[in-house]
């Protein structure tokens, strides 16, 4: 089976201690995460606003950003990385973090909308739909009017626990993802969680 091509991972996030660890920052923790595998650091681009990483996964080079310009604003930083280097966006993942699946919980997806995620949705206003996306589950407050709270805040150890163990999992499938095909990766890491996301509250 053939590899999926990735040529750029971004982290979605907000920059400086206060955010550091909390929920919506599950983005930037995976990419660091696969930073440390490839035994790598970032580097801050001023022309990119953002911090940077090369690395070597599987015997392949991918770029690594931490967009710098808070959430809201995530879409400039990989545009602008993406077209420096002539990254198509069907080779870019952006992982970020997702309010419909509890803590333990990663899931690949190529496509679909942004779910009320300000990050993603700046993204796809740059790029269009159809980079690829790694979601990962912090769980719902259950009250829309404490989500900010909510994602703004870190999580109990417990569940701070569960996070790292999925997003573990997830950067063991990408390696599986460029070597073997997308079908293979998510195959992999879907399975080793029955748990189901729960529904958006109305």
């Amino acid at each position: 089976m053939p590899g999926t091509p990735l040529r750029l991972v971004v982290g979605l996030g907000n920059p400086g201690p206060t955010y550091d660890r909390t929920r919506h920052n599950a983005g930037f923790d995976f990419v660091e995460e696969l930073a440390r595998r490839a035994g790598t650091g970032f580097k801050r681009e001023s022309r990119h606003q953002g911090e940077v990483a090369r690395a070597r996964l599987a015997g392949q080079e991918l770029w690594l950003l931490k967009p710098m310009t808070y959430m809201n604003l995530s879409g400039g930083p990989v545009q602008s990385l993406a077209g420096f280097h002539k990254i198509g966006s069907e080779t870019i993942l952006v992982a970020h973090d997702e309010l419909d699946f509890p803590p333990g919980v990663a899931r690949l997806k190529q496509g679909g909308g942004a779910g009320g995620h300000n990050g993603l949705r700046d993204v796809m206003a740059r790029l269009g739909e159809n980079f690829w996306r790694l979601r990962i589950g912090i769980g719902h407050p259950g009250d829309r009017s404490t989500v900010l709270d909510y994602v703004l805040g870190r999580p109990p150890q417990a569940e701070a626990g569960l996070i790292r163990a999925a997003m573990s999992a997830a950067a063991d499938v990408i390696p599986i993802m460029l070597l073997e095909g997308a079908e293979k990766a998510m195959n992999r890491l879907h399975r080793r969680s029955n748990a189901e996301p729960p529904a958006r509250p109305a």
